[in-house]
């Protein structure tokens, strides 16, 4: 008769090769049982059995630094005892097992589930995932999305279920639950304004970084930690090895922090003071995106929630971020690989920059050529001093390209020369967007960008659908120097809740539109899958950007037409440049609430454009 502690011992011997037992405080292996209150009381009543009593697999695996996950391994002796047909028989096979009890763990933990069969000579392992609020597995993947069939290193089951696109979605909504409380926090208990907000945060992740603050801070009284945070971020900072004016620049915007009266006091409920509990729950929030999962985007979700266009003091730092989806388009329309240098002449927080980088790293095959992207291939300039210390924060956290970062005005003599000197193969834009007729008009920024980009690049920029449809000098200087490839008309509420409809421009830089003497290519781009839901804004609850957006990137890159979605034409300064003025209607795709809603959206776009001519807010 097969003998499961067999099976036992060589998951044990497994655990044992992969480090689990290595670090007693960082990786925590119990056998049947748990010291963990959470899960203790989650598996009170999972006997598989089903008569309400409690039930525990053979392993529970835990790590302090990931407390949102729970590793678990149930063991059968016989492979024959792996998974039944219908998945429904806990006690007999493993598989089952490992579900059964994944799912009452599964409303507090995102649970990794593992099934164990058999004995060294023949054995099956199976790895699955179960996001938290999930009641359905996923089979693991790694990042690079290979099933995952044989045991690996607990931070490699941490990176691969912290990849699973239902984890990250979660994770992403915790986050920005989190985020709100802290908002509330900053106004309510410190005082901060809106503009303060972000530099408080962004400043506290990069003092983080330091090890010595990390572990010490919590020691510090409450009127020496500010100087301390200070110090701290400084020390990140100038580790950086960047130039002393460019320091200055950086660390500047956070000193209105460090002298807060409000962050230095003890107070009753916070006798250590606020700033502490702002550090406090950053650290135990957000630094393990950062510092174990390495998972970026969803730290980029919550920074950018303290980013928004305006606060409820109704003065924010009054920038209309570029969704990262968009950001990412920008990078697949470019093409951008390693040898593309990327620039950037609004850089705000760096979404661009950082887009770019990602796409650019994951074609690179050698170090020399990770070094060069992250210190020669990413350019960017940002005027607001407050909104370049963030940027350069945005790319510090990340450990990478903070060198050619300008701070002033992209027009300035000096900072024109240095956009040049770096012969940028792309450009990318999302220009300040004019209120009023004193304003710069946001073809002028994205002329002075393909001016200084190599002859032959390739600019893209998102505008108001104004600049496109009504006639202007702006867009005649565009077309003396420089070719139209394509124009593509976006979802109206993709800047959601910032009411601005808007399109993506496409160039040649260098190369005047009559010498090209070609059709620009213009697309219909209004839905990309993403809905409104409460307190979230704008996400893709049902998965179906990464095809829509595919579709769009290949259609744009071979230059395909479709009744409804694509056309060619010939244009000069006095067209208009947006798809709908010359696409052909595929009618039979056309129901009567498609046609009410394009007679509300024509309605409010001649609206629009009447109060754009005028000079008038939106």
């Amino acid at each position: 008769m097969a003998n499961e502690r067999i099976t036992e011992d060589m998951v044990e011997a497994q655990l044992r090769s992969l480090g689990f037992y290595d670090d007693e405080e960082a990786i925590i292996v119990e056998k049947q049982q748990s010291t963990v209150v959470a899960i203790r009381k989650a598996l009170s009543k999972a006997s598989k059995r089903g008569k309400g009593g409690g039930g525990y697999p053979e392993y529970i695996i835990t790590a302090p630094a990931t407390p949102d996950m729970v590793v678990i391994i149930e063991c059968k002796a016989d492979v024959r005892k792996h998974r039944s047909v219908t998945s429904d028989r806990a006690k007999d096979f493993a598989v089952d097992g490992v579900l059964h009890y994944a799912r009452f763990l599964s409303p507090t933990y995102t649970v990794i589930a593992i099934a164990v069969s058999g004995t060294p000579q023949n054995n099956e392992w199976s790895f699955f995932v179960m996001p938290k609020g999930q009641a359905e597995p996923e089979q693991l993947v790694s990042p690079q999305g290979a099933a995952i069939t044989s045991m690996v290193s607990m931070d490699d089951l941490i990176r691969a279920a912290s990849f699973d696109r239902k984890v990250q979605a979660k994770r992403t909504e915790d986050l920005i639950t989190f985020s709100q409380h802290m908002h509330e926090f900053m106004r309510d208990e410190a005082e901060l304004e809106e503009k303060e907000k972000p530099l408080a945060v962004a400043g506290t992740l990069i003092a983080l970084k330091d090890e010595v603050f990390a572990k010490t801070y919590d020691a510090y009284p409450a009127t020496q930690l500010p100087g301390f945070w200070m110090a701290s971020i400084k020390k990140v900072i100038t580790s950086a090895k960047l130039p002393n004016a460019k320091i200055t620049n950086m660390t500047q915007p956070f000193s209105g922090i460090e002298v807060h009266p409000e962050l230095s006091k003890a107070t009753k409920g916070f006798p250590k003071g606020l700033l502490n509990e702002i550090v406090t729950m950053l650290a135990e929030k957000v630094m393990p995106f950062i510092t174990v999962y390495h998972d970026f985007d969803v730290v980029g979700a919550f920074y950018g929630e303290f980013l928004k266009y305006t606060g409820g003091d109704g003065k924010g730092l009054g920038i209309v971020l570029t969704p990262k989806h968009i950001t990412e388009l920008f990078s697949l329309l470019a093409n951008v690989d390693k040898d593309s240098v990327v620039l950037d002449p609004c850089a705000g927080t760096g979404g661009f920059l950082i887009s770019a980088m990602n796409h650019a790293m994951r074609t690179a095959t050698a170090e020399a050529e990770v070094e060069a992207i992250k210190k020669q291939h990413l350019i960017g300039v940002e005027q607001n001093p407050s909104m370049y210390a963030l940027a350069a924060s945005n790319m510090i956290l990340r450990g990478d390209g903070k060198a050619n970062l300008y701070q002033g005005s992209c027009f300035d003599t000096a900072i024109t020369k240095g956009m040049a000197s770096h012969k940028a193969t792309v450009g990318m834009v999302n220009p300040p967007y004019a209120k009023s007729k004193a304003d710069l008009h946001e073809l002028r920024f994205v002329e002075h960008m393909l001016d200084n980009l190599a002859p032959g690049a390739i600019g893209i920029a998102i505008v108001p659908i104004s600049c496109a449809t009504a006639p202007s000098d702006h867009k005649r200087n565009l077309l003396k120097k420089h070719t139209l490839e394509a124009v593509m008309s976006m979802p109206p509420e993709v800047f959601y809740p910032v009411s601005v409809v808007t399109c993506i421009m496409v160039f040649t830089a260098g190369v005047p539109h009559a010498k090209s003497n070609r059709k620009s290519w213009f697309g219909y781009w209004r839905e990309d899958g993403f809905i409104k839901v409460k307190n979230l804004g704008r996400v893709d609850r049902n998965h179906g950007w990464d095809q829509i957006r595919d579709r769009w990137v290949e259609t744009f890159r071979n230059r395909e037409v479709y009744p409804g979605e694509s056309v060619l034409q010939q244009v000069t300064a006095d067209d208009e440049w947006v798809a709908e003025a010359y696409m052909e209607t595929d009618y039979s795709k056309i129901s009567e609430k498609d046609f009410e809603k394009v007679l509300l959206d024509y309605a409010l776009f001649s609206l629009r454009g009447v109060t754009a001519e005028r000079g008038e807010d939106e």
